[in-house]
């Protein structure tokens, strides 16, 4: 067997220059670690006991630190090597909007620590857990203010160009709370646990109604102007996203909160966090269905005439697994059936995705035609 047998092209054979990887680079590509991310937190959630999961779960997590510290490796390089052309990012409609995958690809690695690095290597993780997390903080704000900051002052945006990209800058703080959430009853010192939910419930504000708000502008832009182009037709899942994890912030943000708000002399506002967490969640899982439906119904639409394969494809993983996760969490909490074998069906759902878009990404990659960069598409 000849070496062209196994790989029948060099490698990056469809960019001028190897050097092309670093300058077509985009934050598109963080996607990919959100949707291994959260597929490795299902895993866990799964009702069932299944020998090795946890330890698939958690190969999974060091894949995904792997990809992210490579990304990011990738991604500062094209600053510092083509720093003109990396800045016009900013003034790009769609591009500049993929800055909130950072953020949220860091949260899966956070709350991943939280899974599988405590059982490993024991508290002595909860510091640098702390540390990335108002890292992570800080991150989602930045995206969550100054790309809207950016759409209204720099770019260029028409409502019959809008999709549910225009998301996700702002659903980086929504993630950052259930990390939060996740994170708070872990630490020591009960000052830092009410501060991290707090903050946390902030974050939640701060994004929940400002992505419903665009969900309603999305609506109205879908009836007048119909479905975007296909090469956007992973952005009908968008939706989702916002929708579920704002369900599973609410969840987790009110199952700790007793105990923390109790210790910090405030009885009863603990249980009441948690009542309207559980009802809440259970109400906007209800809308995520609703979408989740949609969803279904638009994309079965596009496969009639073929959905050309891009990094866009991620965006189909993310939000189906929020939303399995979330469904998951009702079903454990409320010990009902339903939730636990829907909950199971789209993990399975997301596992196969993940497998395909994984496969065509590694493939498109090591040919090079993924490595595009829109806004210095022309440029030479």
């Amino acid at each position: 067997m000849t070496h062209a047998m196994f790989f029948p092209q060099r490698p990056f054979s469809q960019l001028s220059h190897p050097r092309e990887v670093i300058r077509q680079f985009t934050p598109n590509w963080f996607a990919a670690t959100m949707g291994t991310g959260i597929l490795s937190a299902v895993l866990v959630q799964l009702p069932v006991a299944v020998s090795g999961l946890f330890q698939l779960a958690e190969a999974l997590w060091l894949l995904n630190i792997v990809l992210f510290l490579t990304f990011s490796a990738l991604y500062i390089a094209r600053w510092v090597m083509f720093f003109d052309e990396a800045r016009r990012v900013f003034g790009h409609s769609t591009v500049s909007m993929f800055f909130g995958t950072i953020p949220m690809g860091l949260a899966t690695l956070i709350n991943g620590l939280l899974t599988f690095g405590l059982p490993r290597w024991g508290d002595a993780v909860l510091p640098l857990a702390e540390l990335l997390w108002w890292l992570d903080v800080a991150m989602s704000l930045a995206c969550g203010v100054l790309i809207p900051f950016l759409m209204f002052t720099r770019q260029e945006h028409r409502i019959d160009q809008m999709t549910a990209v225009w998301l996700l800058p702002l659903v980086a703080c929504e993630v950052a709370a259930v990390s939060g959430g996740l994170l708070a009853p872990h630490l020591a010192d009960s000052h830092s646990q009410i501060g991290v939910l707090i903050t946390s419930y902030v974050l939640w504000a701060m994004s929940v109604p400002v992505a419903f708000s665009i969900l309603t502008i999305l609506l109205l832009r879908m009836a007048l102007h119909k479905l975007p182009h296909e090469s956007m037709a992973a952005s009908s899942w968008l939706a989702l996203g916002p929708i579920s994890s704002g369900a599973f912030g609410l969840i987790v943000l009110g199952a700790d909160s007793p105990l923390i708000f109790n210790a910090n002399g405030l009885p009863g506002v603990g249980e009441i966090a948690s009542g309207l967490g559980l009802i809440g969640g259970v109400i906007l899982w209800g809308v995520g269905v609703w979408w989740c439906l949609m969803a279904l119904l638009i994309t079965a639409r596009y496969l009639r005439n073929g959905i050309p394969f891009n990094l866009g494809w991620w965006g189909f993983t993310f939000p189906l697994g929020v939303f399995a996760l979330t469904t998951l969490k009702l079903g454990a909490l409320l010990h009902l059936g339903f939730f636990a074998v829907l909950g199971s069906v789209l993990v399975a759902a997301l596992t196969v995705l993940w497998l395909v878009i994984m496969k065509r990404t590694v493939s498109g990659a090591y040919k090079g035609d993924l490595f595009v960069s829109p806004c210095i598409a022309g440029l030479r």
